[in-house]
């Protein structure tokens, strides 16, 4: 008998830490953005590391590989949305903030593109899909296990042709564009790296004379975690028009945004 009730008790505290692990601590962590990026970031994701014995990229890339249709960027896009919806989160721009990604890529056709910040390739992926022929985006990634994961993403999209992907420091490789690289301006920079390295590389662009009149950029995450500094320069300088749109934190009903700002030269 005593068996039988410590048995009960195993079963019944295991099914307890089962639901609070699967449904109601995200439920909760849904609205608060300090716990949700603890919750998902830090503790989920090291779960999973020590259990599967991979890393989150890792898995996105097996998410990819099973149920994504090779040379169809949109399908990978949806993989990843649906691996990150239903089963691990993680810090792409998301499904929500994506459709306001493409519509500003749409809206600005651009020939040449500068993302920073590539992460596992959700975004660039997005992007390089939508560009016009002959386009060239260039994306920056600082840490090497990133680029191994979205180098495969990328090729899995079928996009290698139109993405460069460049492994390394922002502040370092942004003043080699024009020599290096071979592109006087942008005319639209994707900021989805390190959120204190936002103002700094912007100004950097400036001073490498990377802008042109009509440059846009467009920056993740400004609400949460937040880009105060960035924010403040970009809506308080003259020499750019700001507008926010009110999206959410990816994946989550936390409030963050994009800012799209064009430089007025």
């Amino acid at each position: 008998m005593m068996w039988l009730t410590l048995l009960y008790s195993i079963t019944g505290g295991a099914a307890l830490l089962y639901a609070l692990y699967r449904w109601l601590i995200p439920a909760v962590v849904q609205y608060h953005a300090g716990l949700a990026l603890i919750w998902h970031d830090v503790i989920v994701e090291r779960i999973l590391d020590t259990v599967t014995q991979s890393t989150r990229p890792q898995r996105i890339l097996g998410a990819v590989q099973q149920n994504a249709t090779r040379g169809d960027p949109r399908s990978v896009v949806r993989a990843i949305d649906q691996y990150c919806r239903n089963q691990e989160w993680a810090m792409n721009v998301g499904d929500e903030k994506g459709c306001i990604l493409d519509s500003v890529v749409s809206e600005v056709n651009p020939a040449t593109v500068l993302e920073l910040g590539t992460y596992c390739g959700y975004s660039t992926v997005r992007i390089a899909s939508l560009l016009p022929p002959h386009a060239k985006l260039i994306t920056l990634e600082f840490n090497p296990e990133f680029a191994v994961i979205a180098r495969q993403v990328i090729a899995w999209a079928g996009l290698e042709d139109k993405i460069q992907l460049v492994e390394g420091a922002s502040g370092d490789l942004i003043p080699k564009m024009k020599e290096q690289f071979g592109v006087e301006t942008f005319d639209l920079v994707f900021l989805d790296h390190w959120k204190d390295r936002y103002l700094p590389d912007t100004k950097l662009m400036e001073e490498c004379g990377l802008l042109r009149k009509g440059s846009v950029l467009l920056a993740d995450n400004v609400i949460c975690p937040g880009t105060p500094d960035y924010l403040e320069f970009v809506r308080s300088s003259p020499r750019y028009e700001s507008q926010y749109f009110k999206s959410h934190l990816e994946y989550t009903k936390v409030e963050d945004g994009l800012e799209k700002s064009v430089f007025l030269g």
